[in-house]
């Protein structure tokens, strides 16, 4: 592909060199450059490539994207300098892999909590409906349930040249619809510039990432910037942003709940120990709904996936069809199955609104006492872990503070963080910085009829200590335990 190809509609300057040249590359890793390359200096927080361009060059870059001058460059290289390299990727990354985001129906779902959850049921019902479905999220990148063969760098969405060459493998894999996290991370990185939503959705807002966004306000305005990308919108009406969403939202907004008036309404609800069931109101009509996960939180997350699947062309019939045959998503209410009466619950609940949902959820359905294990990442916003801590305390019976992914803090720092919100309530208590003796010592507290959450961690195999990275499943550890009982 020619270079002046990728430069169309581009706001740049032609610093150096021949537009006119062959393009069989694109990269902003200096490490993967191959010869023929483009290789694009985007400037982050931490690292700004642009140190690395001569390094680039020597792996066989033939042209360079940049933000700012750099020094030492052969004549023989071509240079363009633009405003914004992040946006300059993006828009590159898209017409490289032949804006692949315009030929499927693309639905974006953001949010603090249910992102993988609603993602997963979707593309469950979009399936069971016989549309071939790709998936762009924290646990996997799939097409029709394989995985890609895009290197999948980073842990929920992509940045935009990895995010393109997956739309375009999914495109290619035939098909039709594609559902992916959008987290606030990449609104406000710009990854998820120049893709063409079909669907936006909101899910909620509740306290995260403040280590990166340093206040909620950031927080939301991250979110909020999806719904100026899309022709339709879904959002939780009974969540206090919706209002705002409804105010800059660039296309048609729909709305789901339970407590306010909704487009997909939720009522007379009955929470089960396995499932959940309710009625749903669409305009005129009053479907009864049942759901294979328990909690409030699921009813949610379900009509979510009901008002995208509806939007996406699916009549009500078809997608509650789909949706009571769903069983779970892994590290979401995982239910780890014993003999021993007790039920023990994985569950990736990290944030307080999340690990406040989890825990009331259990408590609905529990017929004896609710023994919580968690901990806080390291690294991450400091404040929510007094928070998590009252949260747990307030709520159950027994509570085991451990470590989650401590990784360059000291976990007994971060454990006597999450104490002095504990130490606020009337709760039993104890610490335990070894995360597996955590697990055992709260299955140990449980008798017949008991719930054990252990929150935080859900899908993840492995435990960041330090620079070192683990093998760790809670799954697994749950297993043990009854196992050698």
């Amino acid at each position: 592909m020619k270079l002046k190809e990728l430069l169309i509609n581009l706001n740049y300057e032609l610093i150096q060199g021949s537009d006119n040249i062959e393009i069989k590359n694109i990269g902003w890793d200096s490490r993967r450059v191959k010869p023929n390359s483009l290789f694009i200096c985007v400037k982050n927080k931490n690292i700004d490539r642009h140190d690395y361009a001569a390094s680039a060059v020597l792996n066989g870059a033939t042209a360079l994207v940049i933000e700012h001058d750099i020094e030492k460059i052969s004549e023989n290289i071509t240079i363009i300098k633009v405003p914004d390299s992040k946006k300059a990727m993006a828009k590159i990354a898209s017409l490289y892999y032949g804006e692949p985001s315009k030929k499927f129906n693309l639905i974006g779902i953001t949010g603090t909590n249910g992102k993988t959850s609603v993602t997963y049921f979707v593309s469950k019902i979009l399936e069971n409906a016989g549309r071939l479905t790709g998936i762009i999220g924290t646990i996997q990148n799939t097409v029709g349930g394989k995985e890609l063969k895009a290197a999948k760098l980073n842990p929920t969405t992509p940045d935009s040249i990895e995010l393109q060459e997956s739309f375009n493998e999914i495109f290619s894999g035939g098909a039709s619809d594609v559902v992916m996290e959008v987290t606030s991370s990449a609104l406000d990185k710009g990854r998820v510039y120049e893709c063409h939503f079909n669907i936006g959705v909101f899910t909620n807002l509740t306290q995260d990432h403040l280590e990166e966004h340093g206040t909620m306000e950031n927080y939301k305005n991250a979110k909020l910037k999806l719904f100026k990308m899309c022709k339709k919108a879904l959002i939780n009406a009974d969540d206090i942003v919706s209002k705002e969403i409804r105010e800059i939202a660039s296309g048609k907004v729909y709305t789901y709940g339970i407590e306010e008036p909704s487009d997909f309404k939720a009522f007379d609800i009955i929470y089960g120990l396995d499932s959940v069931e309710f009625s749903l109101k669409f305009m005129n009509e009053v479907k009864r709904v049942k759901f294979n996960i328990p909690g409030k939180f699921s009813v949610y997350n379900a009509l979510s996936a009901i008002g995208i699947c509806y939007l996406s062309g699916l009549n009500l019939d078809t997608i509650i069809d789909g949706l009571k045959d769903i069983k779970g998503v892994p590290g979401r209410v995982e239910k780890i199955p014993n003999d021993k009466g007790i039920l023990a619950v994985v569950d990736y609940a990290h944030s307080p609104d999340s690990l406040e949902n989890i825990i009331n959820s259990m408590r609905e359905i529990a017929k004896g006492k609710v023994i919580t294990v968690f901990g806080c990442g390291g690294n991450r916003d400091k404040t929510k872990r007094p928070i998590m801590g009252e949260i747990a305390g307030r709520l159950s019976d027994y509570v085991v503070i451990t470590s989650d992914n401590p990784r360059k803090e000291d976990p007994i720092t971060i454990i006597n963080e999450i104490e002095q919100g504990i130490l606020k309530t009337n709760c039993h208590y104890e610490k335990c910085e070894n995360r597996k003796e955590a697990i055992f010592k709260a299955l140990e507290k449980a008798d017949i009829g008991d719930v054990v959450i252990i929150a935080g961690k859900g899908h993840e195999t492995y435990q960041i200590i330090g620079d070192t990275t683990i093998h760790f499943d809670d799954r697994e550890v749950v297993r043990e335990y009854f196992d050698k009982i």
